[in-house]
């Protein structure tokens, strides 16, 4: 797995995630799915992407996007 396919999955999780804590828990959770949100935006202008810097410290191979 590369770090693009595990960045990618990441967002996916998290999305859902704060999709079901804003069902379930409070109304608040949905700030969650704007903060992935403008993340996934903002890493497509500049390549910047937090996540990405921790699955390459985890080991994780490099990939085309995320490098």
């Amino acid at each position: 797995m590369s770090i693009d396919t595990a960045v990618l999955r990441f967002a996916g999780v998290m999305v859902l995630l704060s999709v079901v804590l804003t069902v379930w828990v409070s109304p608040l959770f949905v700030w969650l799915t704007v903060f992935v949100g403008l993340n996934l935006l903002q890493s497509s202008f500049t390549g910047f992407c937090p996540a990405a810097m921790v699955f390459r410290a985890m080991g994780v191979k490099k990939g085309c996007a995320f490098e």
